[in-house]
C-alpha cells in the first residue's frame, strides 16, 4: 500500500538518548537498558533458583551474572561485526572496538553467552540444561528493556505503515513506521517472559532440563520472524535471498535448536 501523506500518525516522542551529560562522560538510555536488563534477570534467577530450581548457591549466580555480561558484550559486538557490516569493518577493522558507537547484534550475543554458560557450568561442576533453563527465564526481561531503549533511540524502526499507532521517525523520513522496537518490547519481552514464568511457576517446567530453553528458543524465533515481517531491513543489506532478512536467517537455527530440545525432554527415559 502506498502512503501519500503521514496523514494519521504519532508523533515520535523527542527524547534524549543522552539522559545525563557531564563533560566527556555520558550516561544513556541503552546503556541504562542492558543495566537494568541484567540487574533484573539477575535477581529474578535468584528467586527461581531459590523457590523452584535450588541448583546453585547465590554466589554462583552472582558469578554468573559476570560471565554474562562478558558473553553479552564480547558476543553482542562480535555478531554485529560478522553478520551485519563484516564489508565495512574488514575495512575499518579499529571501528569493530567502537562499541560505544552503537552496533550489537541479539544473536550474537546469544552465542556470547553460550560460550560463556558453557565455560561456567563446567568450572562449577553444573548440569548445563538446568543452568541454561534459569537464564532462559530471564532473558525476556532484558529484551524487553532493550527494545524499549531502541524505540527511544528512535532506531531498529520498522516499514512504512498507515495504521493509526504508526510513527513518524526523525531519522527514518517523512513517512510514519510501524513501532517495530514496541512489537519486540510486548512479544520477545513480556510474552515469552510469562509464558516462561507460567511454565516454571505452575507447570513444573524446571524438573524437565532443557525444555525451557526449547520453549525460550522457539519463542523468540517466532517473534523475531514475525516482527521481521514490518521491520525495516538493515540498509546494508536489505532483503537475503527468498526475501527474507538476516534477522529471520539467524533465527532459523534457533527454531530447530529449540524443537529439539522440547522434543528431546519428551523422549522416554532408557
Amino acid at each position: 500500500m502506498i502512503i501519500d501523506a503521514p496523514l494519521a500518525a504519532l508523533t515520535f516522542p523527542q527524547i534524549d538518548p543522552v539522559l545525563v551529560q557531564l563533560g566527556p562522560f555520558a550516561i544513556r538510555w541503552y546503556a541504562l537498558a542492558y543495566i537494568a536488563g541484567l540487574l533484573s534477570g539477575w535477581r529474578y534467577m535468584l528467586r527461581l533458583n531459590d523457590r523452584q530450581a535450588k541448583m546453585a548457591t547465590a554466589e554462583v549466580v552472582d558469578d554468573l551474572l559476570v560471565w554474562t555480561i562478558v558473553g553479552v558484550i564480547l558476543g553482542g559486538r562480535l555478531g554485529y561485526v560478522l553478520f551485519y557490516n563484516l564489508p565495512y569493518y574488514v575495512d575499518n577493522p579499529m571501528r569493530a572496538l567502537a562499541v560505544w558507537q552503537g552496533g550489537m547484534s541479539f544473536h550474537g550475543g546469544l552465542l556470547g553467552v553460550t560460550v560463556a554458560m558453557v565455560w561456567f557450568a563446567r568450572r562449577q561442576q553444573l548440569e548445563l540444561l538446568r543452568l541454561s533453563d534459569l537464564m532462559s527465564c530471564a532473558v525476556p526481561l532484558g529484551l524487553f528493556f532493550g527494545r524499549i531503549a531502541n524505540f527511544i533511540n528512535g532506531e531498529l524502526y520498522g516499514r512504512v505503515s498507515d495504521l493509526p499507532w504508526a510513527v513518524i521517525f526523525p531519522h527514518a523520513g517523512p513517512l510514519p513506521r510501524h513501532p517495530s522496537q514496541l512489537y519486540e518490547a510486548v512479544l520477545e519481552g513480556a510474552v515469552l517472559f510469562t509464558v516462561l514464568a507460567w511454565l516454571a511457576w505452575r507447570r513444573d517446567a524446571l524438573q524437565r532440563p532443557g525444555f525451557l530453553t526449547g520453549v525460550y528458543l522457539c519463542g523468540y524465533a517466532l517473534a523475531r520472524a514475525l516482527v521481521e515481517l514490518v521491520r525495516q531491513p538493515d540498509a546494508q543489506i536489505g532483503l537475503l535471498p527468498l526475501g527474507i532478512t538476516m534477522g529471520q536467517w539467524l533465527s532459523l537455527p534457533m527454531l530447530l535448536g529449540g524443537l529439539y530440545l522440547i522434543w528431546r525432554t519428551r523422549r522416554p527415559a532408557s
